[in-house]
Formats: structure tokens, C-alpha cells, sequence
């Protein structure tokens, strides 16, 4: 019987989207192939701390990490090339016992502090293979205004927007509200730049719902993004997975029970309607996949990603790119596995796919030097 791989998945966070991250990390220690795999949950609490727990089904039961919750040991990563979790004392200190070997680390976090290239950096530090897009992309993806930029760029059409940033909004908020009145005009989608689950967005219809929306995307970042209302359009939804040669998967079309996707028809309720296939011709769909890819290639992705547009009812059917989600939820309900079901590929086989292709990146990783060589 070959060696079985070890994978560490990491859950919870430093985030607004932490219960989401544990809900995630659920689904995959339930579907993941013990035969193939040694798991080890390591739970990432509130304040930051990585915990290992003696029974993760339980821990993942309670829906969030805390410290004092169960049996769980604080642990670290160590330097690069041991690839290994430390066991810390209650000072965070190295107890010098013989830790846990990991050859490739599932980063089931979304949100800052997780999802936005921070994490991702801690990884390629310690020199172990994880899945998903790198430092780059991820920070890249994160920010919805910097991806906007860089897609703007390769061509891709997208929604009007401008970024505020929070400390401009507070000191001048009625100069802010009139020059977006001005340029985008009501309704508007008001975002933290850095967040996904849709936490924190809200739509404007007026300049009360306006600084409302502004107020509260403030609570979760610094940058804020305003966008224009795109009209009657379709929300659609694509699944890409790979690395330098990425597939699509079929478009995914969700019809949300409110004005729009928010964070509790995402996790919490069955009232949005989704439809696999997406209710458009076959040629639009099929732009919206390869719009997909060039979104995934831009940024720099890899592993998995989610891209989202939107798609006029009218008989041009247009696009407009709404965002990409470089790590999107794996809940059970989630788009981005129902997605590659409705593809042909099982949540198993997917999860499958994800720990090679991170092994494969990592590998090629290494194929790059450090080392100048005599001078």
C-alpha cells in the first residue's frame, strides 16, 4: 500500500468569515479519503492562535475555535524544510517534542488573515506545499479594487466602481456621498474591499441607506468599495480548478430570495434558487467560462477559485465581471463543489485534485534557485 500523504487543514481565523471557515473544514474532514490521507486539524482561533485538538469532530461541531473549548494544544509551524508542527508551552514557546510531519496544508480560511496572501506567505516560509493560489494571488483576489485593476487591464468588462478609503469617509463624508451620487447614482453596493461571504455589503437606495452602508462596511476594512447597480441581470457563477492549464466548470446561476446574494442565503437558508446549468445560450455561457479563465490566469490563481459575473437579461445578454473568490466556501451547500459535481467531479475527487495540484506547484516552486552559484 503506498505512503499515505499527510495534509494539515487549517480552519476558523482572524475573520468576520470565521464560522463559514468552520463549516468548510467540516465538510472536508468528512469527505476527504482516509485511505489516501493522514489529516490533522489545525483550528486557528480569534486571536490568532493555531490549535490542534484531540477530537477535531467534536471541536468542528461547536462552529467556531476557542481556546479552552476542548482538549486542544497550541502548535506552530517550524522553520523551512522540516515541514512540521511544533508543540508550544503556555508561553508560546517551543517544547522541543517531536511534532507532526505535513506534506501539504489545506488553507480552509476565507477573509483576511486567511484568504488574502498573509497565511500564504507563513506557508511558503516554512516551505510546505498548500492548496491554493499563492501570495500574489491571493492578495490580489482579496481586494476587490486591485483585482479590478488588473483585470481592467487584460480587458475584462466589469461594473463601474470607486474605492474610498475609511479614514477620507470619516473626515469628509458628505463631499464622499456627493461625488459618488454624482458618478455611479443610486442604487449602489457598498463592500469592505477585503472580505467575501458578502459580509459587510449592503445595497443604497438613498443617501440614508448610502451612509448607513458606508458606516458598517467601514466596521470591516479600511478600503471601501461603491459600485454601480448593473440593472436586471443574471447572477452566474464559474468553478475553475487547475494551475497553469485551469478548467472551467459549467456556469452556475443563482437567483437570490433578496436583493441580492447576502451571507444568510449563502450559509444560512434554502430560499435562493440555483440553477446548473445557468438559464443562458450556450455561446454566452460559454464566454463566461474562458472570461473565467482569463480572470483566474490574471491574478495569478491557483488551485481552486470561483469567478462570479453577472449577465443582462436583455437579448445581448452582456457580461460583467463581479469578483473572483480565491479560496470559495466548501460547505455543503456551497456553489463552488455543487458546481464541479454538476462537471462530473465528486467533492472527494475534488478535494483529490486540490492536494495534487498543490503538490504539483510546490514542486515546481522548487525547481526555482536561491542560490547565485560562485561570483
Amino acid at each position: 500500500m503506498p505512503e499515505k500523504i499527510r495534509v494539515g487543514v487549517l480552519f476558523g481565523g482572524r475573520s468576520a468569515e470565521h464560522e463559514v471557515s468552520v463549516t468548510s473544514a467540516r465538510s472536508v474532514l468528512e469527505s476527504i479519503d482516509r485511505d489516501k490521507y493522514d489529516v490533522t486539524m489545525i483550528g486557528i482561533d480569534r486571536d490568532g492562535k493555531w490549535l490542534a485538538a484531540s477530537d477535531a469532530t467534536r471541536l468542528l461541531a461547536l462552529g467556531r475555535v476557542e481556546e479552552g473549548d476542548l482538549d486542544t494544544t497550541p502548535v506552530a509551524l517550524d522553520y523551512a524544510g522540516r515541514r512540521e508542527l511544533v508543540t508550544l508551552d503556555g508561553k508560546g514557546k517551543g517544547k522541543g517534542e517531536a511534532g507532526t510531519q505535513l506534506d501539504v496544508i489545506f488553507p480552509i480560511l476565507h477573509g483576511p488573515f486567511g484568504e488574502d496572501g498573509t497565511v500564504q506567505g507563513l506557508l511558503e516560509l516554512a516551505g510546505v506545499a498548500y492548496v491554493g493560489a499563492g501570495v500574489l494571488g491571493s492578495a490580489v483576489g482579496m481586494d476587490k479594487d486591485m483585482a479590478r485593476r488588473v483585470l481592467r487591464a487584460e480587458g475584462v468588462p466589469q461594473v463601474e466602481y470607486a474605492s474610498v478609503l475609511r479614514s477620507r469617509w470619516r473626515a469628509e463624508p458628505e463631499l464622499v456621498r456627493h461625488e459618488l451620487e454624482r458618478d455611479l447614482g443610486y442604487p449602489m453596493f457598498v463592500k469592505p474591499a477585503n472580505l467575501g461571504s458578502s459580509v459587510g455589503i449592503t445595497k443604497a437606495h438613498n443617501s440614508t441607506d448610502f451612509d448607513l452602508g458606508m458606516d458598517e462596511a467601514a466596521r470591516y476594512d479600511r478600503k471601501l468599495v461603491v459600485e454601480a447597480d448593473v440593472g436586471d441581470c443574471r447572477e452566474v457563477e464559474v468553478a475553475v480548478l487547475g494551475y497553469e492549464n485551469p478548467e472551467m466548470s459549467v456556469v452556475g446561476e443563482v437567483v437570490p430570495a433578496n436583493e441580492f446574494y447576502d451571507y444568510s442565503a449563502k450559509y444560512m437558508d434554502d430560499d435562493s434558487e440555483l440553477h446548473i446549468p445557468a438559464r443562458i445560450r450556450a455561446e454566452t455561457a460559454e464566454k463566461v467560462r474562458q472570461m473565467a479563465r482569463t480572470v483566474f490566469l490574471a491574478v495569478e490563481a491557483s488551485g481552486l477559485s470561483r469567478v462570479d459575473f453577472f449577465v443582462s437579461r436583455d437579448e445581448e445578454e452582456h457580461i460583467y465581471l463581479n469578483e473572483i473568490n480565491t479560496m470559495p466556501g466548501f460547505t455543503p451547500i456551497s456553489m463552488y463543489p455543487k458546481l464541479w459535481a454538476a462537471s462530473g467531479i465528486d467533492y472527494g475527487q475534488l478535494i483529490d485534485r486540490l492536494i495534487q495540484l498543490a503538490l504539483e506547484r510546490h514542486k515546481d516552486r522548487q525547481d526555482t534557485t536561491t542560490d547565485r552559484g560562485a561570483v
